[in-house]
């Protein structure tokens, strides 16, 4: 069955699109090792503070609240007052609520608010990507980009540059310290392999082969 492309995905398709058909790829970055998400260990560890979100998918991620509040709640999601908060600057996110110790990983950075996404399920699954498995649609349909993404970075320095978030570009010491962002010298394999989905779906969006593009110049 050909699943229906990702909604959130494609709303912002027009503004990643000629990103990603300039960027360069980070070669380098992506023969990193990295570990497959494990998420009975980390515990969804990238989600502890929520995601800033683009303007185009508020509206989009509201009317699907909206539109499946009782099926959300059967997974364990609470329905706050606000749940994309503003921030100062203006942009909105995903809402956070304190954490349990029992739900941080053991290892869970110590510089990191000890927070958790509300649309993580108790068992730190993301609810929007369990909601479009049970609607038979692609999984990534309403999740936002910059979570499935994860690590995957796009950059402008000053030209875009595809890459894996790491201590170079991490400035916020956030992606380096999650264990899917985290390069891994044992037991892992390489960065294009682990993030094949991801690199799929950019390239559908951009109109590329990031695949055969890396596998080339390797």
């Amino acid at each position: 069955m050909t699943m229906p492309s990702p909604i959130v995905a494609q709303a912002l398709a027009e503004s990643l699109r000629p990103l990603l058909r300039q960027a360069e790829i980070d070669h380098q970055a992506f023969a990193r090792p990295l570990r497959v998400c494990q998420l009975n260990r980390c515990r969804a560890t990238c989600c502890h503070d929520g995601v800033v979100l683009d303007d185009l998918e508020v509206p989009l991620l509201e009317a699907t609240l909206a539109d499946h509040e009782d099926l959300l709640a059967s997974y364990g999601i609470a329905v706050l007052d606000d749940m994309f908060p503003r921030l100062p600057e203006g942009s909105r996110k995903t809402a956070t609520r304190n954490a349990r110790d029992e739900e941080l990983a053991a290892d869970f950075p110590g510089h990191f608010p000890r927070t958790r996404c509300v649309f993580l399920d108790p068992e730190h699954r993301c609810a929007w990507q369990r909601l479009a498995n049970d609607l038979e649609e692609h999984p990534w349909a309403y999740k936002p980009v910059s979570c499935w993404m994860h690590p995957v970075a796009l950059r402008q320095l000053p030209t875009p540059l595809l890459t894996v978030a790491g201590d170079a570009l991490d400035p916020m010491d956030f992606a380096s310290q999650t264990p899917c962002g985290a390069a891994q010298s044992i037991g892992g394999e390489p960065a294009s392999v682990v993030l094949a989905h991801e690199l799929k779906m950019l390239g559908n969006i951009a109109g590329r082969d990031f695949q055969t593009e890396l596998a080339a110049q390797a």
